[in-house]
């Protein structure tokens, strides 16, 4: 039977990769990422899981956030809702993390760099077909880039496309985004067979325990359920949208067909003020009552 846990789930993720005894899958995951020179060796996460935090409501931003020996910063995150503003959200987000390090006292040469990730469960941007971007901050016309302050990186899940029997041959990177998306559909014996990885065999015994646990399965519900319905709004807001825009665009259109049909009469051209407050129904009735009277004056 398939384990039916959602690694991107945010109270799974945050267990996964947030728990301190779970560090080598967060390690290998922010490695497989990053890609730097030097490989993250050990991390101390400075925002654990906790579970009554969730019991709470406490956690708005499910992020991990994680610091290794020499006091480079490293959060990541989960998002699962694509919406208006979120890659001005996610820069400011990565902002706040670099600029938090500047405490009372604290010389602006002592801050360290800092690494935001955001994985996204849909797509950000519809004219490009990478899943992953790292944005840094490079003058244009001399390619010069300001190193080691703050960089952001993200991952659209929904461009991810990679097939089980490709797993053979895929990157780290890969294999942990194919784990992401696709680890509820299996059971937890075939994860483990699947992935070989230590990192990932950690993360797989984990979403196991959630689905095992009483009190971890029923916050991981409570979890799905507000993910439910917070897509169910955002969608409802959207179509509301649509709908509200389509409206405008009749109003317009109506308000430039009555001014041509009293130019066409030669009656005075109604102004915005004239128009405020009236109804697509009742510029309908204008428009027909304008229509008849070019009608009647035809067929006299």
């Amino acid at each position: 039977m398939p384990i039916g846990i959602r690694p991107i789930n945010d109270f799974a993720f945050k267990k996964i990769f947030g728990s301190p005894e779970n560090k080598l899958a967060l390690i290998s995951l922010l490695n497989a990422i990053l890609n730097l020179p030097t490989p993250i060796i050990d991390v101390t996460i400075e925002n654990p899981y906790n579970l009554q935090d969730f019991k709470d409501d406490k956690l708005s931003i499910l992020d991990v956030k994680a610091v290794d020996q020499s006091g480079v910063i490293y959060d990541i995150e989960m998002q699962l809702t694509i919406f208006s503003g979120l890659i001005q959200r996610i820069v400011f987000y990565g902002c706040e993390i670099y600029a938090g390090q500047l405490k009372a006292g604290v010389d602006y040469h002592q801050l360290r760099p800092a690494y935001s990730i955001c994985l996204l469960d849909g797509i950000l941007w519809n004219d490009s077909k990478k899943v992953h971007h790292m944005f840094q901050f490079t003058d244009q016309e001399s390619g010069r880039t300001l190193n080691n302050t703050l960089e952001i990186h993200t991952l659209e899940l929904g461009r991810y496309d990679l097939r089980e029997q490709d797993l053979a041959t895929a990157s780290l990177l890969e294999c942990w985004l194919y784990w992401l998306l696709r680890a509820h559909e299996y059971e937890s014996g075939q994860l483990l067979k699947l992935f070989p990885q230590a990192a990932i065999q950690q993360a797989t015994q984990t979403i196991r325990k959630i689905a095992e646990i009483t009190e971890d399965k029923a916050m991981y519900d409570a979890r799905e359920k507000a993910i439910r319905d917070q897509q169910w709004a955002l969608n409802a807001s959207r179509r509301e949208g649509v709908i509200e825009g389509e409206i405008k665009g009749k109003i317009e259109g109506k308000k430039e067909l009555i001014r041509v049909l009293q130019e066409i009469l030669q009656l005075p051209l109604s102004t915005e003020l004239e128009f405020e407050g009236k109804s697509l129904e009742e510029l309908q009735n204008l428009t027909a009552d304008l229509q008849e009277k070019i009608r009647q004056r035809h067929s006299s």
